[in-house]
């Protein structure tokens, strides 16, 4: 049998820069539960690991064989057996306003990196400035693919690349404007009277529509504090940024970046 089967620690798969990756780690972490970290990207046995489990995705949680998806806290704290009380959500119509304000906030922060900057990998993760900025953008695409089209998300559409003929960082804003024109026109037409209680089909588990549009709007927000990051690390001014109020309500990690990695 594999050791790993054996052992009753917890371990945490993860990658730099992972929102959801962050969230477990710091909400296990706050309620002083042990674990043993595993960088998929530092570690390549990590995703051996996870390959013996079926899997290729992370955040994943698991105790020998058991394992759980990140994403849901409420499943990592069963695991890690942790009393927990899903903390209160904003009313859809106020996530679909963070969503709004957030895409507007990327946008504006992306015109300010430097043509010549956008290319810059992040660190410890190979992914680019300009792919970050676009990542914000297909957070909301994905849920209107869904909402509008019925596409099943999967973890794959997370690594999309830049979309052909985006060569500039303001062709790549004005996509990711169009996302937004196209978000709030969803919301208008149907948002406010959608069955958000319905089922989301997603590839981590059992989820309804309000699930995933709050999921959509921290996991946008949370990466557009990463773009913020990267905008003050170049060393301009972010007066046009993420305003306090946007943020406010959304089940956020703390640290931007990571718990334990400084971004440098």
């Amino acid at each position: 049998m594999d050791g790993r089967e054996q052992d009753t620690r917890l371990r945490v798969y993860w990658m730099p820069g992972c929102t959801s990756c962050l969230r477990t780690k710091e909400f296990l972490t706050k309620h002083g539960v042990p674990f043993v970290s595993v960088d998929v990207v530092a570690d390549k046995r990590g995703f051996e690991e996870l390959a013996e489990l079926g899997l290729r995705r992370v955040p994943i949680v698991r105790r020998g064989k058991e394992w759980v998806d990140g994403q849901v806290l409420a499943d990592v704290a069963r695991i890690a057996g942790i009393q927990y009380g899903a903390p209160p959500r904003l009313a859809p119509e106020a996530l679909a306003g963070r969503v709004d304000a957030v895409l507007a906030a990327a946008g504006r922060l992306l015109r300010q990196i430097p043509e010549g900057k956008l290319d810059t990998l992040l660190p410890n993760r190979p992914r680019s400035y300009r792919q970050l900025a676009c990542h914000i953008f297909q957070i909301p695409e994905l849920f209107l693919d869904l909402v509008e089209h019925g596409k099943r998300l999967e973890f794959a559409d997370y690594f999309r690349d830049v979309p052909q003929g985006l060569a500039t960082g303001a062709q790549l804003a004005e996509w990711g404007e169009a996302i937004r024109r196209r978000f709030r026109a969803w919301w208008e037409r149907e948002g406010g009277s959608a069955d958000l209680a319905a089922k989301a089909d997603v590839y981590y588990g059992e989820q309804t529509l309000l699930d995933f549009l709050e999921r959509t709007a921290w996991h946008a927000a949370q990466h557009t504090r990463q773009l913020q990051l990267v905008v003050e690390t170049l060393g301009i001014t972010t007066a046009h940024g993420l305003a306090t109020e946007t943020l406010a309500g959304l089940p956020l990690p703390t640290n931007v970046w990571d718990d334990a990695m400084q971004f440098a």
